[in-house]
């Protein structure tokens, strides 16, 4: 365990990215969502949302990329087992990702304090993201930043065993099987199925426990990689 930490350590050398940049943006949500709302107008009064939340989880993901590029060759010199790393990677993911969760429910509550910060906006407390109590609203904010920092260390690793060629091939792959699966959907009409189903789901099933699912599989296929990857 002392090792795994020693590599987390490692990892966090690149703070600025896995934390100060995500943080930066929550504290400018506010001030970015008052822009938004001063370019509507009249658009923007009575009780409305912004969607500013994946923004956040488009800058907190990104540094576990530079973690399988950067990170991963360094420690293999160092003598890391690729076991202890993807550990290491695992915690650091995790950790990240319930710090700023918190943060989010902390701002979400100041939102409600301040009547959506003066103006009924709903910047953090989405209607489809609502839930009863301060954990399970900090379950619903951890699962999607854990799901997408999951697909960036996947897609770090197959940079790390097939460069460029294999990052151009998954998104092409990638790309025609989701072109594929609703091609199929359309032509079985599975998409009211399939809504409905969706719809009788509680959000934080939606926000939490899927998107955990998703980076249980995402990380398991990135690990089967790295077994076999060098530097």
């Amino acid at each position: 365990m002392t090792r795994v930490l020693d590599v987390a350590r490692i990892q966090l050398v690149n703070w600025p990215a896995l934390l100060a940049y995500p943080l930066a943006i929550v504290v400018a949500m506010p001030l970015l969502g008052l822009g938004i709302d001063l370019a509507n107008g009249e658009a923007a009064t009575g009780p409305h949302e912004i969607f500013l939340l994946p923004v956040l989880c488009g800058m907190a993901a990104p540094a576990h990329l530079q973690t399988m590029t950067q990170v991963f060759p360094f420690t293999l010199g160092l003598g890391v087992t690729r076991r202890k790393f993807a550990a290491a990677t695992a915690l650091v993911v995790t950790a990240q990702a319930l710090l700023l969760a918190l943060v989010l429910v902390a701002f979400d509550a100041v939102e409600r304090l301040t009547g959506g910060w003066g103006r009924e906006a709903r910047i953090f407390g989405l209607g489809a993201l609502r839930q009863d109590g301060p954990l399970t609203q900090w379950a619903a904010y951890t699962g999607p930043i854990v799901a997408t920092s999951a697909i960036f260390v996947l897609a770090g690793v197959v940079f790390q065993r097939w460069r460029q060629t294999g990052i151009y091939l998954a998104v092409i792959g990638g790309a025609a099987v989701l072109a594929g699966m609703k091609v199929l959907v359309t032509a079985q009409h599975w998409w009211p199925p399939i809504a409905g189903f969706l719809g009788d789901q509680p959000s934080l099933t939606l926000f939490a426990a899927i998107p955990l699912v998703l980076a249980l599989a995402f990380g398991g296929a990135a690990w089967l990689m790295l077994r076999r990857a060098t530097t």
